[in-house]
């Protein structure tokens, strides 16, 4: 748990040094599970026929949404200069579809083995 929050909320909006693939992978298996939970909430108090309760859950996770979309944004930058490309080939994931293709596929690339022009190689 450690490895997995402290480089995110330490380096909360740094998007100058490099994240590598497990630091990544890890955040982005944090968020899908939360995300998955809220999911389950809002759809148990959709079927209990309970508008609060949904409400509730639904104001909850648009809430997530807003705190997470600087560390979402920042790791992904981050990854992207594990292999080396400016963080301004996060704006390629608005064409839809292959946009999405290409960062999954870069997301996957392993990092630069050595120090690049964006930081030393990431902890292990």
């Amino acid at each position: 748990m450690k490895y997995l929050l402290d480089p995110i909320f330490k380096q909360y909006v740094d998007f100058k040094t490099r994240a590598n693939r497990k630091q990544f992978w890890l955040w982005t298996l944090w968020t899908v599970i939360i995300y998955i939970v809220f999911q389950i909430f809002i759809a148990i108090g959709g079927a209990m026929e309970s508008s609060l309760i949904t409400g509730v859950f639904s104001v909850l996770f648009i809430l997530f949404n807003l705190a997470i979309l600087l560390p979402n944004l920042a790791i992904s930058v981050r990854r992207l200069h594990d292999i080396d490309r400016s963080g301004w080939w996060i704006l390629i994931g608005l064409i839809p579809f292959i946009g999405a293709v290409v960062l999954l596929i870069f997301d996957l690339l392993p990092g630069t083995p050595e120090e690049n022009r964006f930081g030393p190689v990431p902890q292990a």
